[in-house]
């Protein structure tokens, strides 16, 4: 099945972010219930999988990963019909994507490269550069995600987790246009400056 560019990306949306949005949805439908919203969590992040497995005949190492993680963590939640575990996965997942980009840039790899590379070429240099980026970043968000369910009503909460995290998250990767700019023309980084 061959997909236009604009189906192709309405598909891409739903697998991401579908699950999220119900969530959302869920949350607020439910009286402003975690547990409840969980099962829109459940339910939708099942739907997203499925939507991407039929469309693209595949599903991303990404979105299996987030898809997988929302079905565990939610399945916790109503298990247990304790909303902590649902509060936890943005801490636990954002720090596991932390430890995996910091740990691989410590080990001379780039896991960045790995699951971008084909869609931008980069040289070495760039790619470390934005996997530690991206690795910090990540921490960040893990630390800003316990603050916030600790902190604040369930409700900032999830408006944190959707749309907030998404908006941090496209905020931060416009700051790092310039870094992939400044490479994305030439395999070799630019010479040192001379002195005048």
């Amino acid at each position: 099945m061959t997909l236009s560019p604009q189906t192709r990306r309405a598909v891409r949306f739903v697998v991401d972010y579908g699950g999220l949005i119900t969530f959302l949805i869920g949350f607020f439908l439910s009286g402003r219930d975690l547990v409840e919203a969980t099962k829109w969590l459940v339910g939708g992040s099942a739907v997203a999988l499925v939507i991407g497995l039929i469309f693209e005949r595949r599903i991303a190492p990404l979105p299996a990963i987030s898809g997988g993680a929302a079905l565990a963590f939610g399945a916790l939640t109503l298990i247990f019909n304790d909303p902590t575990f649902v509060k936890i996965k943005p801490t636990i997942m954002n720090l596991l994507f932390a430890v995996g980009l910091l740990g691989g840039l410590a080990l001379g790899r780039s896991p960045l490269r790995l699951l971008m590379g084909s869609s931008i070429q980069l040289p070495d240099v760039a790619w470390r550069k934005l996997t530690l980026s991206y690795g910090l970043f990540f921490a960040f968000l893990a630390g800003l995600n316990e603050v916030i369910w600790r902190t604040q009503s369930d409700e900032v909460w999830v408006l944190f987790r959707m749309p907030g995290i998404l908006i941090l998250t496209l905020v931060f990767s416009f700051t790092q246009v310039p870094l992939m700019m400044k490479y994305a023309k030439t395999d070799d980084p630019p010479p040192p400056p001379t002195p005048g």
